[in-house]
């Protein structure tokens, strides 16, 4: 069964952005999506994780067509089995790290893993208003907010762009552990050429559609 699958997909504001699109990611495949700026690698990752109807095209989540769904069933999907992770974090900033992770919790009723924290290193300052904390820590929160959800399919917006090396790779290992664990798939947005190799497809978009 693919997770994903996209056909024949086009898209355009005042100018065309892309066109014909077509993939599909089965259970534990990673693909990553790189281009130029304004190539419309964000738009595309929107479509797909429900939040941007497309022109033309048909998009299946667990072999359901997305847009034909109602919004009810629609928002279900989004809160209980993706997971996106956006270029700009979007925590509540009057709560703290912790409560920002455990409103997620609340939508799928799973409890906090304290492993996961560790892993991404913010146990230290989970009782900490996000405000208070540097950007790469906003970073990891956000990540650990999404993974706390445990989604089959991961959506990610330059995940790593806040981070310093060291902690990008850690970040990284723990995503693509964390599709492997729980028999997921991973898309992949991002401007670093390296990070975008480490996964099983490797994709360039342009105008034309996904090269590679």
């Amino acid at each position: 069964m693919s997770l994903l699958e996209v056909k024949n997909l086009s898209h355009s504001f005042d100018y065309p952005l892309f066109k014909d699109i077509n993939f599909s990611l089965q259970k534990e495949e990673t693909m990553s999506i790189t281009g130029v700026s304004g190539s419309g690698k964000s738009t595309l990752m929107h479509i797909c994780s429900t939040l941007l109807k497309p022109n033309s095209g048909d998009i299946k989540l667990f072999e359901k067509d997305i847009y034909g769904l109602s919004q009810k069933k629609l928002i279900k999907i989004r809160r209980e089995e993706i997971g996106i992770i956006f270029q700009t974090h979007y925590l509540f900033r009057g709560f703290s790290a912790y409560e920002n992770i455990e409103l997620s919790n609340l939508m799928t009723k799973n409890e906090i893993d304290d492993e996961l924290l560790e892993k991404l290193k913010i146990t230290k300052v989970i009782n900490q208003k996000v405000g208070e904390l540097s950007g790469g820590q906003q970073q990891r929160v956000s990540i650990a907010r999404v993974l706390a959800k445990k989604p089959k399919i991961i959506f990610a917006d330059e995940p790593t762009g806040n981070l310093d090396p060291a902690t990008a790779d850690e970040v990284i290992n723990i995503l693509f552990e964390y599709i492997s664990e729980v028999k997921g798939a991973l898309l992949l947005v991002t401007h670093d050429d390296k990070l975008a190799s480490r996964c099983k497809y490797k994709k360039n978009l342009s105008i034309d559609g996904l090269i590679g």
